[in-house]
């Protein structure tokens, strides 16, 4: 049995911490801050597509030699952003009983692998997950399915299963023909009804249940 997860609205709540790291590239480029929600709504296609976002959000548009600066910047900044970020309540149980029960477990994200690394260290996770890819580790990126099933194969056989909490995270259990099940709490831009999935949980205890319902 695999199941994989994504990470930020997913496991983590780092928007606090993504926003710091933002408006702290657009200070250095003498440009106005964006909000938390604002920050919320980049979340989830990368870190390339989200200072392409975060830019037009607070510039206008964008401009190419400015874009690869805060580009370079923002890795820098979000390499060290987790200072104001939490773990969703019964995550770690949740995981617990999973392992427990006989689950393999990776993480697919597109956060790019230093922040990923950086954050997992923060909360002692180095060794939680089997695998991990992030939104650099292939050419590819979710919602295309190659990431996910990257971190399938390296899982072995059986049932599987990925949990995400946005549009992409849907998407990418589509394409990759896994079923999904939905964090509903996470940085999701729509409504339930929006997103394709087998189930939606807002309460991490009842993600064991879950999984052994859709492998069924």
């Amino acid at each position: 049995m695999r199941i994989v997860f994504d990470l930020d609205g997913t496991l983590i709540d780092s928007a606090p911490d993504i926003a710091h790291a933002a408006n702290a590239v657009l200070q250095s480029e003498g440009l106005p801050p964006v909000t938390l929600e604002q920050t919320r709504s980049f979340v989830g296609n990368g870190a390339r597509v989200f200072v392409e976002r975060l830019e037009r959000a607070s510039a206008g548009g964008n401009a190419p030699d400015r874009t690869a600066r805060m580009r370079a910047r923002f890795i820098t900044e979000y390499e060290r952003a987790h200072g104001h970020t939490a773990i969703y309540p019964g995550v770690e149980a949740a995981i617990a009983t999973l392992r427990a029960q006989g689950w393999r477990i990776g993480l697919c994200t597109n956060k790019p692998m230093v922040p990923t690394r950086a954050v997992l260290a923060h909360f002692g996770w180095s060794d939680l997950f089997e695998t991990v890819l992030g939104g650099d580790s292939l050419p590819q990126m979710k919602p295309d399915p190659a990431p996910l099933h990257a971190v399938l194969e390296t899982l072995g056989d059986g049932p599987a299963l990925y949990v995400g909490d946005s549009e992409v995270d849907a998407l990418t259990a589509q394409a990759a023909d896994v079923p999904f099940a939905l964090f509903t709490e996470g940085y999701r831009k729509t409504g339930l009804d929006a997103i394709p999935h087998a189930e939606a949980f807002a309460d991490w205890s009842a993600l064991p249940a879950i999984a052994a319902r859709l492998i069924a």
